[in-house]
């Protein structure tokens, strides 16, 4: 049965059986697409469960049955799209391995195979490590400490695929007079609002999953701002001075989300001259021609975040306070913005080498001015 909608309910309802069991409930969805997302979902979890009731034994383990036992024990309780991200990993490995392909028989051919495949799939080396080798590696290794299988000797290292350096890309003061001035004059809030507060271009403008950042967000009162972000957390980040000052005068303008632009023409429900509600296709089409003009195509409305958080490090010299602001769950994730300081650090010896150059010039001349006198 698919899900249906009860007469006294106001949501879908799921129920379906899996080897035996019963499972139905309420998906708290009004929308049946929706409904049927939380669905499957379900119907996921009961495999999951199914398939750890028969890894429950010394007997040498099947990949499957491995790979749902890791997940319910300890992938369902990774932070944020952690348990999502593992699910969609232990898919595809199951795919590829084969549900029935015993651990004991995973070697370094074998993931050598998975690596090329997923490369071949035109998936950078970051994905590869985080969607097969790390996620394949973990299993394997849980599979051998603590349910006591046995598992081949693997060289992981060789596996591992070198990542790039994450850059951190920021704005200069010439490049930000050029912005905007090839910037739509309605357009200029919205990317002052990323460069003032290093929020996500998801956290600003709707799309397919975020509401983007709406009235009853901001509480003017406590000077403080409600952020939806990434891995669905709600979060809060200050309503400074200057915050405040750009977004005041954007009120009236849309009576729930606060940037909104301009039609340039009648066409499709919208009428030349109107404000429509920002979009996320929309503003990264405009942006996307905005850096031809500005002869800035290195420069993504990402780095909008990295420019703020480098800002806010130069004037404080604190990590600490750019992680918060960037609402990194891990410090090492914020490390990144640390070449901020270096930066700092490299000018200030620079300008103090060419003090003790310039002293010591003044110092010599003044030493042969002496002695000629002599």
């Amino acid at each position: 049965m698919s899900v249906y909608k009860p007469k006294k309910s106001p949501f879908y309802h799921y129920d379906f059986q899996h080897r035996g069991i019963r499972f139905a409930g309420s998906t708290e969805r009004n929308s049946k697409r929706d409904a049927e997302a939380v669905e499957r979902d379900k119907k996921d979890e009961a495999r999951l469960q199914a398939l750890t009731l028969s890894a429950q034994t010394s007997a040498p383990m099947a990949f499957a049955p491995a790979a749902a036992r890791y997940y319910v024990e300890h992938g369902q309780h990774l932070r944020g799209d952690g348990p999502k991200n593992l699910k969609s990993a232990i898919k595809w490995l199951e795919q590829e391995l084969g549900s029935h392909t015993l651990l004991s028989s995973i070697d370094d051919e074998r993931v050598a195979q998975l690596v090329a495949v997923r490369r071949g799939q035109g998936v950078a080396p970051a994905t590869v490590n985080r969607s097969a080798t790390e996620p394949l590696r973990k299993i394997l290794f849980r599979a051998r400490d603590m349910w006591k299988q046995q598992i081949q000797k693997i060289d992981w290292k060789k596996h591992r695929l070198k990542e790039p350096d994450e850059r951190v890309r920021e704005l200069t003061a010439a490049e930000e007079i050029r912005l905007f001035a090839n910037l739509r004059k309605d357009y200029h809030p919205v990317v002052r609002f990323a460069l003032k507060s290093g929020c996500r271009l998801a956290e600003i403008v709707p799309g397919k999953k975020f509401p983007g950042l709406r009235w009853h967000d901001i509480d003017w009162g406590a000077r403080k701002i409600t952020v939806h972000g990434k891995g669905g957390r709600t979060e809060t980040i200050p309503l400074t001075p200057g915050i405040r000052e750009l977004l005041f005068p954007l009120q009236g303008h849309h009576r729930e989300h606060v940037f909104t632009y301009v039609a340039q023409r009648t066409r499709k429900g919208r009428v030349e001259g109107q404000r429509y509600p920002m979009t996320r296709s929309g503003l990264l089409t405009h942006w996307k021609r905005t850096k031809i003009f500005a002869k800035l195509l290195d420069y993504r409305f990402h780095d909008n975040r990295h420019t703020a958080a480098t800002d806010i490090l130069r004037a404080t010299g604190n990590l600490k306070i750019i992680q918060k602001l960037l609402r990194h769950r891990n410090i090492t994730t914020t490390a990144k913005y640390a070449h901020a300081m270096d930066d700092d650090v490299r000018n200030a010896m620079e300008a103090a080498e060419k003090s003790r150059t310039k002293s010591r010039t003044a110092a010599t001349k003044a030493a042969k001015r002496m002695k000629a006198k002599d």
